[in-house]
This record gives C-alpha cells, sequence and structure tokens, in this order.
C-alpha cells in the first residue's frame, strides 16, 4: 500500500489508472450507503468514492468495516481506479476535481485521537494553534506558507550562487559583544565561569571573510536576541546575510535590488522595477515621519510652520520657539539638535471624519510623545473655499495662504502635530499617517488588482545618536559603519553632523534589511570607539580580533542583511512573522509544544557549575 501518486497529481487524462495514495482523511461524507472521503496531502486533496457496486460482499464487509471506523486526520492508504466525475459533478475548486477515484481496498496506517481543533478551522486560538504546531502545520494555509519560505530560500541560493557568492557557514557559539540587544548566554562545561553567546547577526565574522579574501559570502544565518516580550519580534530569527569586498555602496543597492527581483518573479511571477525608489533619510522623516515609509499610499506631510507666525495659536509658537532654545544650549555644549517643528498632513476627502475618529488619531499621536493633534476641516467651495473647526479659528487672516500652500480643497481634513523636538512632531504625525493608511483602506489593493509590493532605500542615515540621559554619542546602527568621507576631518569636532554610509531597504512600511558599508581601517576603528566612549582596553577586550586582523591588509568592504521571516511574511499577504515560520515562540518567547525554556537538573547544574538564585 505504498503510494504510487501523490493526492494533487491525477487529473482526467489519468482516467483508468489504478492507484495508490496516502494521506490523512480531511473530510468524510456518507450518504445512502455511499461514502465520500476527501483524501489529502502537502500536494492537495484527492476524493475517493466508497462504492459497493459490482464489489463481492466479502471485499465490501471489509471496505465498509475500515470506512465506518474512519474520522477526521486518520492516516491511511487506499487502492483504487480513477474515474472522471460527470460533467455536473466536475469541481473547479480542485485541481483534482474533474477525477475521483473509485476505492477498493483502504488501510488504516495510524488512527487520530479527538483533535484540539479542527485542521483548516480559522477560528482556532493561537495558543491552541502553538501548543498542538504539529498539527496546525497540516493546513492548507501553513503549508502554502513553509512552501513558500522553502521556494523563496532556494530562490536566494539561486541567485547568490550565480553571482559568484560563497555560502559560508559561521560559528554558532561566539564571544559575547555589545550589539544592542542581550545575548544569549551559553554556559561551558569545561571552562567553569565561562560563557558562549549566541550570535545577534554573524556581524564580525562575515568581515573577517572578507579579510579572508572571499570577497562575496552570503548566509541564510540563525540569529538569536534575547529581547524582551513586544511586538512580533521572535528570540530566533532568519536573515539573508550578505557581504562583498572591494564594493561600495552603490553595487550592494544594485545587487539587492537584482536578489529582490528574482526572489519575486521566481516566487510570485511578480515582476519589481530594475531601481527602487531612494529618499534620504531626513527627506523620509520630513514626508513621511517614519525611517520605514509605506509608500502603497501618499499623504506626503507638509511643513507647517511658514504659517504659524501670522495665526495666534500660541502652542506652536511655543514649540517653535522652546525647539530654538533648546537647539542653541545643545551648540553651546557641541550637540547638534535640528530644533521644533509643526507638521501638517492634509487627508483629501476627509472632512466628514468625527470628533471621536480624530480622538483616536490623536491617542496614536499621544503614544508616539505628541502632546496633542490638531486639525482644521476645509469647507466652502472650490472659488470659495474655508477653514472651520478645531484651531482654525487662529488662523482667520492667513486661512486662504494655509489653503493655497497646503494644495487643500473643500472636503479635506488638516492635522496638524507640533513639538520642541523635530523628530518627535514628525514621528507622531508619521504614526497618524499609517493609522489612516489602515483605516481608509490605502494599503490594500483595489478590486481585481494583485497585492502592491512597494520598495524604497533609505539612506544617508546620521553615524551617531546623542543619549540625553547618560550625556554621550552612541552608534545610530552599529560601531562598524564607515563614515560618508566628507566628514572623516569632522567626526571628533561635531558628531551630530555625520552621515554614515548606510542604507535600509523598506518594503511595504517593514524595514526588510538594514546595511553598511564597514570601516576597515583600524585607526579609523579607534576613532569611533572613543568617540562613543570605548577606550582603547575595553575595546581590546570586546573587538581585538577584529580590529586586529584589520591591520592585515583588509580590504573596503560592505554589506546588508534582509530579515527572510519579515520577506516571506509580507510576500505571504501575512502581518505576523509567526505565520511563515514552523516552530515559533508566542510573544513571551515560550514553546508551548516543547515547554521551553525549562528549568534544567541539579546533575546539568552541577556539571556546568552553576548555582540558581531563587526570586524571593
Amino acid at each position: 500500500m505504498k503510494r504510487t501518486v501523490v493526492c494533487g497529481a491525477l487529473r482526467g487524462i489519468d482516467a483508468g489508472k489504478t492507484v495508490v495514495l496516502n494521506g490523512w482523511v480531511h473530510r468524510k461524507r456518507d450518504h445512502g450507503g455511499i461514502s465520500f472521503i476527501n483524501l489529502r496531502d502537502r500536494y492537495g486533496i484527492t476524493q475517493l468514492v466508497v462504492d459497493p457496486e459490482g464489489m463481492d460482499p466479502s471485499e465490501w464487509a471489509d471496505l465498509s468495516s475500515v470506512t465506518q471506523e474512519l474520522r477526521n486526520e486518520f492516516c491511511i492508504a487506499a487502492e483504487g481506479r480513477v474515474r472522471k466525475r460527470p460533467d455536473t459533478m466536475v469541481n473547479p475548486d480542485m485541481p483534482t476535481g474533474e477525477i475521483e477515484v473509485l476505492a477498493r481496498k483502504i488501510l488504516i496506517l495510524n488512527r487520530c485521537e479527538t483533535l484540539p481543533f479542527q485542521i483548516d478551522a480559522e477560528e482556532a486560538r493561537e495558543e491552541l494553534r502553538l501548543k498542538y504546531r504539529y498539527l496546525d502545520l497540516r493546513s492548507a494555509a501553513m503549508q502554502n506558507r513553509i512552501r513558500l519560505r522553502s521556494e523563496t530560500a532556494f530562490a536566494v541560493r539561486e541567485y547568490m550562487t550565480a553571482s559568484g557568492f560563497y555560502e559560508i557557514e559561521t560559528p554558532t557559539f561566539i564571544r559575547s559583544t555589545p550589539e544592542g540587544a542581550r545575548d544569549y548566554l551559553v554556559p561551558s562545561r569545561l571552562y567553569p565561569g565561562h560563557f558562549y553567546a549566541l550570535p545577534q547577526s554573524p556581524q564580525l565574522y562575515k568581515q573577517l571573510l572578507m579579510v579572508s579574501g572571499f570577497d562575496k559570502y552570503f548566509q541564510i544565518a540563525r540569529c538569536y536576541r534575547d529581547e524582551d516580550a513586544r511586538g512580533d519580534r521572535q528570540p530566533e530569527f532568519t536573515q539573508i546575510d550578505i557581504e562583498m569586498s572591494f564594493a561600495g555602496r552603490e553595487d550592494i543597492l544594485a545587487m539587492t535590488e537584482g536578489l529582490m527581483g528574482h526572489v519575486f518573479k521566481k516566487v510570485l511571477n511578480y515582476p519589481l522595477p530594475a531601481r527602487f525608489t531612494r529618499l534620504s533619510y531626513k527627506q523620509a522623516m520630513e514626508l513621511y515621519g517614519s525611517d520605514k515609509p509605506d509608500l502603497r499610499f501618499d499623504l506626503a506631510m507638509q511643513d507647517f510652520s511658514p504659517y504659524v507666525g501670522a495665526g495666534s495659536f500660541q502652542a506652536f509658537k511655543d514649540a517653535l520657539a522652546q525647539g530654538e532654545a533648546e537647539k542653541a544650549e545643545a551648540a553651546s555644549k557641541g550637540v547638534r539638535l535640528a530644533g521644533g517643528a509643526v507638521k501638517a498632513l492634509l487627508v483629501p476627502g476627509q472632512a466628514a471624519y468625527s470628533r471621536k475618529q480624530i480622538e483616536e488619531l490623536e491617542a496614536q499621536a499621544k503614544v508616539y510623545k505628541a502632546k496633542g493633534l490638531a486639525w482644521m476641516k476645509v469647507n466652502g467651495t472650490e472659488e470659495a473655499p474655508v477653514l472651520e473647526g478645531g484651531v482654525s479659528r487662529f488662523f482667520t487672516t492667513n486661512a486662504a495662504e494655509i489653503i493655497r500652500g497646503l494644495g487643500a480643497k473643500p472636503g479635506d481634513l488638516i492635522l496638524i502635530a507640533a513639538d520642541a523636538r523635530w523628530k518627535t512632531a514628525n514621528i507622531a504625525l508619521g504614526a497618524v499617517r499609517s493609522k489612516l493608511g489602515k483605516d481608509l483602506g490605502l494599503t490594500l489593493p483595489k478590486a481585481g488588482e494583485a497585492p502592491r509590493f512597494e520598495f524604497v532605500w533609505i539612506v544617508d542615515f546620521p553615524l551617531f545618536e546623542w543619549n540625553e540621559e547618560e550625556n554621550h554619542w552612541e552608534a545610530a546602527h552599529h560601531l562598524f559603519s564607515w563614515p560618508q568621507d566628507q566628514f572623516h576631518a569632522v567626526l571628533e569636532q561635531d558628531p551630530g553632523s555625520v552621515l554614515g554610509d548606510l542604507y535600509d531597504l523598506v518594503l511595504n512600511g517593514y524595514e526588510l534589511a538594514s546595511g553598511s558599508i564597514r570601516i576597515h581601517d583600524s585607526e579609523l576603528q579607534k576613532r569611533i570607539f572613543n568617540i562613543v566612549g570605548i577606550g582603547a582596553q575595553d575595546a581590546e577586550k570586546k573587538f581585538g580580533f577584529l580590529t586586529n586582523a584589520f591591520k592585515f591588509g583588509a580590504p573596503p568592504h560592505g554589506g546588508i542583511a534582509p530579515g527572510l521571516d519579515r520577506l516571506v511574511m509580507i510576500m505571504a499577504g501575512e502581518t505576523s512573522i509567526k505565520e511563515v515560520i514552523a516552530f515559533p515562540k508566542n510573544s513571551f518567547a515560550q514553546s508551548l509544544m516543547d515547554e521551553s525554556p525549562s528549568e534544567a537538573t541539579e546533575k546539568q547544574l552541577e556539571e556546568l557549575h552553576l548555582i540558581i538564585k531563587k526570586e524571593e
């Protein structure tokens, strides 16, 4: 009873063949002595028909007895003859819908206990799905998403190998290095008190591979970060890690565009443009209030500050004045700040928004530290538009200038955020923009259209960020990013002005990849360490094996690392990476299926020279 064909393969041309199918009972229906069984494997579904007509009574008795016992998810083998369905019975929704298999023998390979939820049941709770993940993975949706992930990984390897890249594995046990999140530590039995760390990324090792002369490296790499439970993060994730020697930013961007083009065409048959849109970090923040803007819809933000002076709304004036004061104070300490900002978002045709709806938008802005969200509506006629409601009474003298300057029309809604910090005003209004995109359905494809995939490069990021709480500079991305050449002379004098050779790839509002040209000069690397407060001794202890390697003819190099989980999630039209990972953790970094993390035995702890400190 070993299968001779899979459940999704049979078609009309196979009529008359005798076949053996193996799979799971997906559905079973009994109609007046005749049973219909939908048999499923990962290739599809085939309908079995159990009919006594033409059968020997003893054979029918055996077959009928087995058929009566069958329940959903029994694992069975079935032998029978393929026959075409009558034209009126063809099922166009099934690839195998023009045939059925007249079963003559069924063998139960394994029985199934009562299911905790029905396979393919959309209402199954996430906790149950994760606890019984092996059942959830049987569903057509999960099977398709895991297939999509496999095909995507294969397409990546296909493109990278054809482009001359070597796939090289880097260590999973490494020394702990500061990379922004906590490391997962692994105690060493042989060296008591010493620990390996699981890599947050292969960053240092792929740079060492460039020093080693492997000028084109990639790896579908497992990475680990011990972060607090938040959003859709996973403690273990997968990235497409890439590094190139003797390459500049343009080379890496072009290579990545080619990779994405190949993957989307091969896997989804979706053509991408040869070159993606580019925005500087400052442009992205000014226009969309985010360094990962969703460009599937417009709604660009505008500068409202030119209209503040002629108005009488004091909150806007105070935000700009306070911003200038803080900017001047910071400058006296050698720190560069952008000052205050008043930003406007023109929402076409939404003047009918209720006060409650606007309050919901304001709540979103406050999540991102805005003090409030001002608004006005454009009414009147095309010839004589007027501002009404909200803060409009404070702008009666320059209402016409505002309407003309913002490009507003009757029926439009104007939303305004202000803050003494340029970044806060932009991010808060950007969050409102993102919410509007979802609320108004602007991210959804129009009827009959395929899903849209909008890529954009964000470039020219600041290399350093000022930590106000601890009064020191920090690396905006990581410590090994190359400062753009024109800023080398002012690194120490004006770190806030320095732009790095950094770049992010954004897809549909998600950061898909991040990368940079790396520092390959040990003296320049020391200067960066000094700016962020890492002394020579500390740098040697943490990164000496890398910086020492730079002294031996390290080539110029750079790279990028697209997230595989997030890429497949977007391609699948999902909003959670759990939906494209075979065995994910829940939002609290727990595996409900195997109940990890679990306690260690006393013997294990003793071997590792560890003592567990119990909380009081």
